[in-house]
């Protein structure tokens, strides 16, 4: 027959592992409760900024959604989405420097022309 100690031992436990997480749950702030405390400048600044956050979390989570379709790796495919991107962006740069060459050429012939 179990002694009177290992019951002490088993309620302690039982109440250390019950109890502990139902004191932080209640202990813990909520997000409301921490944005009330923000002074007035950062809560509007918090709330200009939320829907720029939540639009790049959600093209995040559509990312990880396309990596994941894919055979390999979600950190492969991730690398491989993100070296994707960068040579969109290094061709729409150059693309943008090339109409702005263009654009001065022009503006340069047109003066040009315009002083003859």
């Amino acid at each position: 027959m179990p002694s009177p100690r290992t019951y002490v031992k088993a309620i302690s436990g039982a109440a250390l592992c019950i109890g502990g997480p139902a004191l932080v749950w209640y202990v813990s702030p909520t997000e409301e409760e921490i944005f009330k405390k923000y002074n007035p400048e950062l809560q509007k600044r918090a709330l200009a900024q939320r829907k720029q956050r939540e639009e790049e979390f959600e093209s995040f989570v559509a990312q990880l959604k396309d990596a994941a379709k894919s055979d390999k790796p979600i950190w492969t495919a991730q690398k491989e989405q993100e070296k994707k991107q960068s040579e969109r962006n290094a061709q729409r740069l150059r693309d943008e420097r090339d109409a702005l060459a263009a654009e001065a050429e022009r503006r340069r012939a047109e003066i040009r022309s315009s002083t003859s």
